[in-house]
């Protein structure tokens, strides 16, 4: 277990957790109210580095010293690894995390924590799309989303529920791709006319071929095992890749994270798959004013694959009903305020409903009887 792996972002000015606000798209401190952009916590980070390697009295270690402390730590950090503990920086307190998981709060002091270690080497992100809507307007917005839905059980919705929703950037692989291609196929055009008493029927048949170059920009693909049977990821798609920037892990701060457990090897030929069907239905698409299209035939070469590793936002709560092992949830773009759930229903209430209409249907239908007897 060890310290260094993380990483609380501190205030500047007197030393308290930052948090990144998407309203502003600052770093905020909490206990002194200032205010700090990314390039200025990235500058004082910089100078606090640069003195602790200056002050730092540790000798240069031998080179007995150097295979001994890389055994140690190899050791140390393949146990936390399996087992997710680490160590919180500014109270000490051990944090336990999932395989997964790259930032967090401490339990015990509730001080944003990054994971550095999980971000790191291959597991660097290139590109992150900070949160836009903060957390306020979150909320607001499932309450208003979720009381238009008549039969959901008001648990679903109550205090606990809300201090629940959590801002979490997932994993994905935005894809670009080029391709090459053509696509042959038969049509035929049938004319029909009249003169006199005679009808006359036209049979054209034509030869057609498309060809050409097709590119296509980030491609979404889900980079966690634990979403792949759950829609509430995917459901807030699309998101503007255009505003995504270059990773910093100061972004992380205040939200929770997770690190990608599906390498882009394993998906590659479901994508490339995926974009020759893109690029077929677009070369389709140029087949028009023809009677019937028969014999289609395509053929599709990559040119050009890129993938980068990125995290989105998304707003976050999920609800399980007691006795029901079915996961029920709200899911919030974090940038366009898109939303999609998957919402439980209060079968008394409904029942309740359904018994009044009854009711009143049968009264109805009763009085009208009596009327007209």
């Amino acid at each position: 277990m060890s310290e260094s792996q993380v990483l609380t972002h501190k205030c500047p000015n007197c030393g308290g957790p930052l948090l990144f606000e998407p309203k502003n798209q600052k770093f905020h401190c909490e206990y002194c109210g200032s205010t700090f952009t990314e390039q200025e916590v990235s500058d004082f980070e910089a100078k606090q580095e640069a003195a602790k390697v200056t002050d730092d009295p540790t000798p240069f270690p031998t080179e007995h010293d150097k295979t001994n402390q890389t055994d140690d730590f190899s050791t140390d950090e393949t146990a936390d690894e399996e087992i997710g503990l680490f160590l919180c920086p500014s109270c000490g307190a051990e944090i336990v995390t999932d395989a997964t998981t790259a930032s967090t709060w401490c339990y015990y002091c509730h001080n944003p924590v990054v994971l550095t270690e999980r971000l790191s080497g291959k597991f660097l992100p290139e590109k992150i799309l900070p949160f836009q809507i903060e957390r306020k307007a979150a909320e607001e917005q499932f309450l208003d989303w979720v009381g238009k839905k008549k039969f959901v059980p008001k648990a679903f919705f109550d205090k606990k529920q809300i201090q629940n929703l959590s801002g979490v950037y997932f994993p994905y692989w935005a894809v670009d791709a080029e391709l090459s291609g053509r696509i042959s196929a038969q049509a035929t055009n049938l004319r029909v006319w009249i003169v006199g008493d005679t009808e006359y029927t036209e049979h054209s048949q034509y030869e057609i071929q498309r060809g050409g170059d097709t590119a296509f920009k980030d491609l979404i693909k889900n980079a966690l095992k634990k979403n792949l049977s759950d829609k509430m990821v995917g459901a807030v798609q699309p998101f503007d890749m255009t505003a995504a920037i270059p990773f910093k892990n100061q972004y992380l701060s205040g939200f929770l994270t997770e690190k990608r457990d599906i390498e882009f090897p394993d998906m590659k030929e479901n994508v490339e798959r995926e974009f020759r069907q893109y690029a077929d239905g677009l070369m389709e698409s140029t087949i028009v004013g023809y009677t019937s299209v028969s014999n289609l035939q395509s053929n599709q070469q990559i040119k050009s694959l890129d993938e980068d590793y990125v995290l989105l936002p998304i707003w976050l709560v999920t609800y399980k009903e007691a006795g029901n092992d079915r996961l029920f949830y709200y899911a919030m773009n974090g940038q366009t305020g898109k939303v999609a759930g998957l919402l439980p229903i209060d079968k008394k209430k409904l029942w309740t409903v359904a018994i009044v209409i009854f009711m009143l249907v049968l009264l109805l239908g009763i009085i009208v009887g009596y009327l007209l007897s």
